[in-house]
């Protein structure tokens, strides 16, 4: 297991929800964490709140995953403030509308450029600074990406493409030493939603689905491996299959 004492981390869609929380288990290990969403006061607070409860080094970076350019200013910067790269979290996602009749093209290119392209020119920035490093690499998932979906396909869709992508992304850096691990969440309790739909936190008591610290954690334990790597990670609430 790595010392992630010594490591640095990139935390796409930190501004919220699960890259928060992941911010905070990473800071809570010692690790230098650069934030990444487009909110760049919610990154502001987060970096204060780390460097105040942990002592650790931070990065803003407000980015846009959907604009290769900010990607690739997120991922120089990021090894600039830290001098190496050596984490990477793909998390940044959103979801829109619902049956495929009723999605509208704004929504569809929203959440396909989002969920599939933010992800690829991540991914493609950090590469080099990974290989480097050895270092590791994470994307969250989902549920909706390993199973037929009724609800959403579209989204379901762009989490099948993620979990694709990244076990081949795994298949072409394994033998450049980089890890590269899925994290696959059911329902969990943040601001997440639809669009026009009431959020996760909203929607779900405490308990009764899955909580962001809880896919951090496995975030933060992928992150950890050194040599093996944590192929995927399934997080599901346990009555997830009642009536499947």
């Amino acid at each position: 297991m790595h010392d992630l004492s010594t490591r640095s981390v990139l935390v796409t869609g930190a501004s919220s929800g699960i890259g928060e929380a992941t911010a905070h288990a990473f800071a809570e290990e010692g690790a230098a964490v650069a934030l990444a969403a487009r909110r760049e006061s919610r990154l502001d607070t987060l970096a204060d709140e780390l460097t105040d409860a942990h002592g650790v080094s931070t990065a803003t970076l407000p980015t846009d995953i959907r604009e290769q350019e900010q990607v690739q200013r997120m991922v120089d910067e990021a090894v600039d403030a830290f001098g190496s790269l050596d984490v990477v979290v793909n998390n940044a996602g959103l979801g829109r509308g619902s049956d495929v009749e009723s999605l509208s093209t704004d929504q569809y290119r929203q959440m396909m450029a989002t969920n599939t392209d933010g992800s690829f020119f991540t991914t493609r920035a950090a590469i080099p600074h990974l290989t480097e490093s050895a270092g590791n690499l994470v994307f969250v998932g989902s549920f909706a990406g390993q199973y037929p979906r009724p609800f959403n396909p579209v989204y379901a869709a762009t989490k099948w493409w993620l979990r694709g992508f990244a076990h081949s992304v795994a298949a072409e850096l394994g033998e450049s030493g980089v890890g590269v691990s899925v994290i696959n969440p059911s329902e969990v309790r943040t601001e997440f939603g639809s669009e026009d739909g009431e959020p996760f936190e909203e929607r779900f008591e405490a308990g009764e689905v899955t909580e962001p610290d809880e896919i951090a954690d496995a975030i933060v334990f992928a992150a950890a491996q050194d040599r093996s790597t944590v192929q995927e990670l399934d997080l599901y609430r346990r009555d997830k299959f009642s009536g499947f």
